[in-house]
């Protein structure tokens, strides 16, 4: 009975730690900000705007996928909680986010040197 037990629990922490991660537990990748030095106010703001809608669908992306993962961990336990090894998350989209959001920090590092005011809430 123990052995089955401890099977159980190592599957559910196996299955977790496979699970694609929401995209607010996601941390942002080191982007310098000198490859954004040449651009002017109105390029920079540009360029603001096209990782900011990106990284909105990437985001979204990675919380369904997330989603999706929390409900077949939760299925696989009760139901076979085998098939819990076999559930991944999607390093992927995880690791564009993750650049996405250092592409904001360095955005706003280059404009805040040049007085531009481009800011990211959130």
């Amino acid at each position: 009975m123990f052995k089955v037990t401890s099977a159980c629990v190592m599957a559910a922490l196996l299955a977790v730690a496979g699970c694609a991660q929401q995209a607010d537990n996601i941390s942002a990748t080191y982007v310098s900000p000198l490859q954004f030095q040449s651009l002017n106010c109105t390029q920079l703001r540009q360029e603001a705007t096209r990782v900011s809608l990106r990284a909105s669908e990437v985001a979204g992306v990675q919380n369904k996928k997330a989603k999706d993962d929390a409900a077949a961990t939760a299925v696989a336990l009760v139901l076979f909680w085998p098939a819990a090894f076999f559930i991944k998350g999607d390093k992927a989209s995880a690791a564009e986010l993750g650049r996405l959001k250092g592409e904001m920090q360095a955005l706003e590092s280059a404009s805040t040197r040049r007085g531009c005011g481009v800011t990211f809430s959130g």
